[in-house]
């Protein structure tokens, strides 16, 4: 059972209130929406003491004036009544819709500033169900339900009221039997309460995962695992069925209890009254007039009866809503931001980090180093050795646990987030495009940039020419995730995209690794023509780029083991040197040389070989031995 059922049923109803606040702005519409609330309600009481009138006067007496007033009255009553109501749903209706925008916008404003690490432990696509599924039935509920509950609340009221002032024998009935329809209400609706916050959950799982496996479609169908992604669906739905069947019996039962008594009073009402008009104790009008308004009152407990129920989804939905309004970024921004001084340096001292899904497993342990300004600087290392990270806490998504990064001096936390990211420019390892223009996506960080700083991008990733092929150009329109594109299309793109930004420093996680060796080489070129006059820091498994870094930086197992030159670290680290020969191995040779040049000075020359052949590599990865898996 949800952790939310454990909960006490009063929080329920103060959760909604929470949606109260959304309501403050519209004060106007709701005080309109109120007033034909209230004719509404009124016109409709006047009709029984209209009914009364009719039949002890006009029938009683043979009157046939009385009859016309009567009947005039009644057709002035049903225009005011008509009026009422359109006045009572538009603005009903346009107050659901306008807070079901505004908590829409608030939640998803909200949820764009908090921390990636709130991601880890939050299923997006279960967030976006709440989004959309919980603030449509807010919607429905503000715009629909609250309407009919405080129409019929004063329905209730009002006729009770005239109840007395009809009859007073006869009401003492009706408050008799108001116990016996409240008592279901309760007991039953606490029970819809809890499995309507289990139903929205159920439903929020059916949506995630229809979500994640229509994204990866062709993950899916590559595995041929339809059938059994349409059964574990399958099982979704049905547990979610079930769940709502669960809540429907027992809001069935509701009602169906509730209108038993109500008719069985109502019932009641009709025999003791029509012995007082045989016995002339009332006249036939005043029973007419007290059947109407006590259906009158029993139709509004019977809706309340029905309206309560969805008040507890909506409780629900609210508490859902609001826990993510109330969640809070674990990157706090500084009281007052410290600004970094120029040339921009990095520096990270002792840096240490675990994430928090995974706390007893750390990622870095006591990282130290600097880059200067215009430096070029590889990562290299085998998997999980901590490179991605690295670049992670370089644009702060995480803070370390322990140690600090520095730009320009200034500790990260002690610099505004939106300053901070305005200095580096990020390049992905799977490079991520958005559903719309390639253009859209070029200016995604920079939303000014005009038609000629985008082409001097294009042409610095080299995506001029593929872009200028298209038969839109930059006007082409690409599925969610670059759906369209390949793979060294898309990364050339992404490239583009961080560099329209000019950031100081300019962060690359394996950005030529869908490339062709064409490709590959060009970004080279650019990388080399960017050297100096902006920090770049890159995730290498390449042989060829990494030569091309100024300073190579070794890490294994979240500690940084080397650092150096390239020529410098085949002397110096076995680690490395293992690499540059795993990677010269996958070119040619027999078998028994390559395992032979175990000496730094044969993988140097052998390096060199390849250097000199102009492939530098040829463009492949670095395949790891059984050591080491070299992927990132």
């Amino acid at each position: 059972m949800d952790e939310g059922l454990d909960r006490p049923p009063s929080r329920e109803i103060i959760r909604l209130t929470g949606a109260f606040r959304f309501l403050r702005p519209y004060r106007t519409q709701i005080v309109l929406a109120s007033i034909a609330l209230v004719v509404t309600a009124t016109v409709t009481l006047s009709i029984g003491q209209g009914m009364r009138v009719v039949i002890d006067r006009g029938f009683g007496d043979g009157s046939d004036l009385i009859l016309i007033e009567s009947i005039a009255l009644f057709a002035v009553l049903v225009v005011l009544l008509t009026a009422g109501t359109f006045a009572r749903f538009y603005f009903v209706s346009w107050v659901g819709e306008r807070v079901s925008a505004d908590i829409r916008r608030a939640v998803f404003g909200h949820l764009v500033h908090l921390h990636p690490g709130f991601f880890e432990s939050n299923q997006p696509t279960e967030i976006q169900s709440r989004i959309t599924t919980d603030t449509t039935l807010l919607q429905t509920v503000i715009g629909s339900s609250v309407s009919i509950a405080l129409r019929n609340a004063l329905m209730f009221l009002g006729g009770l009221v005239l109840l007395f002032v009809t009859n007073a024998k006869l009401s003492l009935l009706v408050i008799a039997s108001v116990p016996f329809v409240v008592a279901p209400v309760i007991l039953f609706g606490r029970k819809v309460r809890q499995l309507s916050r289990t139903s929205q959950d159920r439903l929020a799982d059916v949506g995630s995962y229809a979500g994640e496996a229509l994204r990866q479609i062709k993950i899916v169908q590559s595995f041929n695992h339809q059938d059994r992604d349409q059964a574990a669906f399958s099982e979704r739905v049905e547990l979610a069925f079930r769940v709502a069947v669960r809540r429907i019996r027992q809001r069935s039962w509701l009602v169906a209890i509730v209108m038993l008594l109500v008719l069985s009073a109502i019932a009641t009402m009709l025999w003791v009254g029509g012995r007082d008009v045989l016995a002339g104790s009332i006249t036939p009008g005043e029973l007419a007039a007290f059947i109407f308004y006590a259906f009158i009152v029993a139709g509004s407990v019977g809706a309340i009866s029905e309206v309560y129920s969805d008040l507890q989804r909506a409780a629900g939905a609210t508490e859902r809503l609001l826990e993510l309004l109330a969640a809070e970024s674990a990157l706090p921004e500084p009281a007052v931001a410290e600004v970094p001084a120029e040339p921009l340096t990095l520096a990270l001292k002792e840096v240490a980090f675990t994430y928090p899904t995974r706390p007893e497993s750390p990622v870095l342990k006591e990282v130290s180093f600097d880059v200067a300004p215009g430096e070029m600087v590889a990562l290299v290392g085998p998997s999980g050795a901590g490179k991605s990270t690295i670049l992670d806490l370089l644009q702060r998504f995480y803070d370390p646990v322990a140690g600090a990064i520095e730009f320009g001096g200034v500790d990260l936390r002690r610099m505004r987030l939106t300053a901070l990211r305005d200095l580096v420019g990020y390049v992905p390892q799977d490079p991520v495009l958005f559903a719309g223009t390639l253009h859209d996506n070029l200016v995604y960080g920079r939303p000014d940039a005009d038609d000629a700083m985008v082409a001097a991008s294009l042409k610095l990733a080299h995506a001029d020419s593929f872009v200028a092929g298209l038969p839109d150009g930059l006007d082409t329109v690409v599925g969610e995730g670059g759906v369209g594109l390949s793979g060294g299309q898309r990364q050339r793109l992404a490239i583009a995209r961080a560099l329209l930004v000019d950031p100081k420093i300019l962060l690359l996680d394996e950005a030529t690794s869908a490339l062709d060796a064409q490709s590959e080489e060009h970004i080279r070129e650019s990388l080399k023509d960017m050297q100096g006059q902006r920090t770049i820091v890159v995730i290498a498994h390449r042989l060829s780029t990494v030569r091309q870094a100024d300073r190579i930086l070794v890490l294994d197992q979240g500690l940084l083991v080397a650092s150096g030159t390239h020529e410098a670290l085949l002397e110096d680290s076995e680690l490395y040197a293992r690499f540059v020969r795993i990677q010269f191995a996958s070119h040619g040779g027999d078998r028994s040389s390559r395992v032979g040049a175990a000496s730094a000075e044969a993988t140097r020359s052998a390096a060199e070989t390849l250097a000199a052949d102009g492939g530098e590599g040829n463009g492949e990865e670095l395949s790891p031995g059984p050591e080491h898996r070299y992927t990132g």
